[in-house]
């Protein structure tokens, strides 16, 4: 395998599956097999949900809320979803934890950096909630704060389409897609991969990212296997 740890960056909205919002238990399922995959070849898997499916606090904020709440609103909203992938996961025979920057202790672990290493260590796949614990960052921010930590290989960034594109590929026919691209040359054509301040951590640690389509299956073995799936972005 290319890659021995992974840290595996989901958006809540990847999560609703064919709904208008919440939780589809069959792209759950359809994720935990995925992950399945990839654990089975020894992989250490670590994840981090955004929480856009059940409330976003930009959009709560942009209404009116006061921007703090709304953030933290959004941070317990990917516990919810961290909750959830933990079932399908632990239904497919994963051993899972849940690790929370916002303390709920009834429902998951507090996280610390070196219980969370142990428990990949042991073949358990680490989930992680709560963002970075903070308003004003995004999950973003927190896959590549908590990828740093873990001392992860690669960010693996699932979406809805397979790469980066010069433009929105679904909205614009005449998108074209990078298979490699620099850190640098994503900055100066303005595209967007990343909010600004995860990127720019990522890019200061030389941690590389892959952009991909975590809807096709077989797709997440194959990046770990090393074919060249989705866009790289990399020094």
């Amino acid at each position: 395998m290319k890659y021995k740890r992974i840290l595996l960056k989901l958006s809540g909205e990847a999560l609703m599956g064919e709904r208008q919002y919440g939780i589809d238990p069959n792209r759950l399922a359809e994720y935990a097999e995925e992950i399945k995959q990839i654990t089975d070849k020894n992989v250490e898997v670590a994840v981090v949900i955004g929480g856009g499916n059940i409330f976003r606090g930009v959009a709560g904020a942009s209404k009116g809320m006061d921007r703090v709440q709304a953030d933290h609103m959004g941070m317990l909203a990917t516990v919810i979803n961290g909750l959830a992938l933990q079932s399908a996961l632990e239904d497919a025979d994963i051993p899972t934890r849940l690790q929370s920057a916002v303390k709920i202790n009834e429902v998951a672990e507090p996280f610390i950096r070196r219980r969370a290493i142990r428990h990949l260590e042991k073949g358990r796949v680490v989930i992680f909630g709560g963002g970075t614990g903070n308003p004003y960052f995004t999950t973003d921010s927190a896959a590549v704060l908590r990828a740093i930590e873990i001392n992860a290989d690669v960010i693996l960034k699932g979406t809805r389409v397979d790469g980066i594109y010069t433009a929105d590929p679904e909205k614009d026919a005449k998108a074209t897609k990078f298979d490699f691209i620099s850190f640098d040359d994503v900055l100066s054509k303005g595209l967007k991969v990343m909010d600004t301040t995860a990127f720019t951590l990522s890019q200061e640690n030389e941690l590389p990212i892959i952009v991909f389509d975590m809807n096709r299956k077989g797709n997440l073995l194959k990046i770990i296997s090393g074919e060249p799936i989705g866009t790289k972005v990399n020094l």
